[in-house]
């Protein structure tokens, strides 16, 4: 007999009714749209949090999470569970070449010198997207030599941003990464069976990363950016959570600064102060 075939949890069945009380929360409390078509997935995802807790059946988590208070850690395993979080390096790459060639000299005319150039990274998953702006950032830098930059990066699971703070990943995740730039910017494992790379001390302490729900009141950020990238985050809401995370974002992004998201995301409809400069690329008028 085989270890799922053993194990109650690994055929335990989401019925419609739990279903919909998950999916009502995920949607209220995360902002993540959870259609019916999502019940295999949400399912599936939450047979392995079974097996980790050995509980029989879903309604029983569903029961015992529910019971729990909001500081509980499960909550945290949960929303860890039913987050999707997909990247890589350099994904979309047209958006780093215009940060380059045309954001950055654009708002260099208007920047005292020195000039600490502040950047959001919001949704960043577990860290290929902020390192890689990292990495553009940092050869921007190497000829300009006013020029300096932080990097903020958030997300909502804990899960991806331990990931993201430890800075390790698989050789294979590095292949859109120019050899130039790996030559500078990773250092590679001693472990040839299980060959691994890290990014380099240089740019990890240019970076801090920090748990970041949108959907909530107050997201604790005093502070203003040159650049916010929301990429792939809001194909996951609905209309009326996209336009308010958006209007959020508008408060925290400079007079002149830019904003860049997916390029299978629109803007079509909504009434923000910025205006679209390239393709899924707008400044902050």
């Amino acid at each position: 007999m085989t270890e799922s075939s053993n194990n109650p949890a690994s055929y335990a069945i989401l019925s419609p009714r739990s279903f919909d009380r998950f999916s009502q929360f995920i949607t209220r409390e995360l902002g993540i749209k959870m259609p019916p078509e999502k019940l295999p997935m949400l399912q599936s995802r939450l047979q392995r949090r079974l097996r980790q807790i050995k509980l029989d059946s879903l309604e029983d988590y569903q029961n015992y999470l529910f019971d729990l208070p909001e500081t509980a850690a499960e909550w945290t395993e949960f929303i860890n569970l039913v987050t999707t979080n997909k990247t890589d390096f350099f994904r979309e790459p047209s958006h780093f070449d215009f940060l380059v060639r045309n954001a950055l000299p654009a708002m260099a005319l208007s920047s005292r010198s020195p000039w600490h150039f502040k950047l959001w990274c919001a949704g960043c998953s577990s860290g290929e997207e902020p390192y890689t702006l990292a990495m553009v950032l940092n050869d921007y830098k190497s000829s300009n030599p006013q020029f300096d930059f932080s990097i903020l990066a958030t997300d909502i699971s804990t899960r991806v941003l331990d990931h993201a703070r430890n800075a390790i990943y698989d050789e294979a995740r590095i292949e859109p990464v120019p050899m130039e730039m790996r030559r500078r910017y990773l250092m590679r494992g001693k472990d040839r069976q299980q060959p691994r790379v890290r990014i380099v001390p240089e740019l990890r302490e240019k970076l801090r990363f920090g748990r970041l729900n949108f959907m909530s009141a107050d997201y604790g950020i005093g502070e203003t950016f040159d650049v916010i990238f929301f990429r792939n985050v809001m194909i996951y809401f609905d209309k009326s959570t996209q336009f308010r995370v958006l209007q959020r974002f508008c408060q925290h992004l400079k007079r002149g600064g830019y904003l860049f998201v997916g390029h299978a995301e629109s803007l079509v409809g909504f009434d923000l102060p910025i205006k679209m400069v390239a393709s899924s690329t707008f400044v902050k008028l």
